[in-house]
């Protein structure tokens, strides 16, 4: 975000804050970030490049879904994982594997 977005007088002075002058005092504006390395990415986003990386075949290797070695296509395969939740978890963490994120490590 600039400054030049919001007008000439703000001013940034934290990664996440914003300080905006509002009828004579100013006021604290708070942005949220999110911890999620997916976030802003779409389910249809992830499927089209493994398809694009890996193809059909090799992605129904890599991940045992039906719906990636039986006549597959992007739609049918968004409509069960939009439906289904463990198979869509399977296919972001292979995306987060695909662009070199590391998942989370389970402490015990």
């Amino acid at each position: 975000m600039t400054s030049d977005s919001l007008g000439d007088e703000a001013v940034f002075f934290k990664r996440n804050m914003v300080l905006l002058p509002s009828f004579g005092h100013l006021r604290y504006i708070y942005g949220e970030m999110s911890n999620d390395p997916l976030h802003g990415i779409t389910l249809e986003r992830m499927l089209t490049e493994l398809v694009d990386a890996y193809g059909w075949d090799d992605l129904a290797f890599r991940i045992k879904i039906n719906c990636f070695s039986s006549n597959p296509s992007i739609k049918s395969s968004l409509k069960f994982l939009r439906k289904t939740p463990w198979a869509r978890n399977k296919v972001e963490i292979l995306y987060k594997q695909f662009l070199g994120i590391k998942a989370h490590e389970r402490r015990i």
